[in-house]
């Protein structure tokens, strides 16, 4: 008796999980989102940027050192002479995971962001110069880095 009870229990078990394996979920695919930490991320890194901006071009020059991503800390370029406000337009923040750095194959480790920015270039408290581009940020455990930015 204890064997047929034995077998019809490993039956149902079986027949469970089959069935299980089988099931569909319901719901719509959605393209993944910008979560709203990295969002929060996003935003803090340029106000820093910007703060330090307010400071002056060395303690700005200096947080972009320390803000360039790890793995590509030798790729900064020539800043210009002065600081850089620059003036994200965060509803245009968006994954970009298939983006490299100019001029490598390699894809830097982390979540890739991009957002479209303003970036102005102050001289001795006057804007000289203003451009409108997209400005790439990686997350990487839990903090924004950014590929200083070369003004044209």
């Amino acid at each position: 008796m204890a064997d047929v009870v034995l077998r019809a229990v490993t039956v149902v078990a079986c027949a469970l999980l089959l069935a299980a394996c089988g099931s569909t979920l319901t719901g719509t695919a959605r393209p993944l989102q910008v979560t709203d930490v990295e969002r929060e991320l996003v935003t803090g890194y340029f106000a820093d940027l910007n703060e330090a901006g307010g400071q002056g071009a060395d303690e700005q020059r200096d947080l972009l050192k320390d803000t360039q991503h790890p793995d590509f800390r030798d790729e900064d370029c020539q800043l210009p002479t002065g600081t850089i406000k620059v003036q994200p337009t965060m509803s245009t923040l968006r994954l970009d995971p298939e983006w490299t750095p100019p001029g490598t194959d390699e894809h830097p480790r982390g979540v890739v962001l991009v957002v479209a920015v303003t970036l102005t270039v102050v001289q001795e408290g006057s804007e000289v110069g203003s451009q409108i581009g997209s400005q790439h940020v990686v997350l990487l455990n839990g903090k924004a880095y950014g590929f200083a930015p070369c003004v044209n």
